[in-house]
């Protein structure tokens, strides 16, 4: 069974620990290409994340946009 994928906010606070992590310095080579490999693909979800969100949010001000002419006498 694999695990639920992270939440957004999820996925950045543990890529913001990554980050903190890489930066310290007392990661081994092999440590740091593990957590760089994770640090890409948490990178690639909230970007995805947020590529939706944004489509999202652009559909609702269409919608918001046309509302008034929706229905309304003419």
């Amino acid at each position: 069974m694999t695990a639920p994928e992270p939440t957004f906010e999820e996925a950045r606070d543990e890529l913001e620990e990554i980050v903190r992590r890489l930066e310290d310095g007392r990661t081994s080579l092999d440590e740091a290409l593990t957590l760089w490999e994770r640090g890409e693909a948490l990178h690639a979800l909230c970007r995805a994340k947020l590529d939706a969100a944004e489509e999202r949010v652009a559909e609702l001000l269409e919608r918001l946009g046309r509302a008034p002419d929706d229905g309304a006498p003419g």
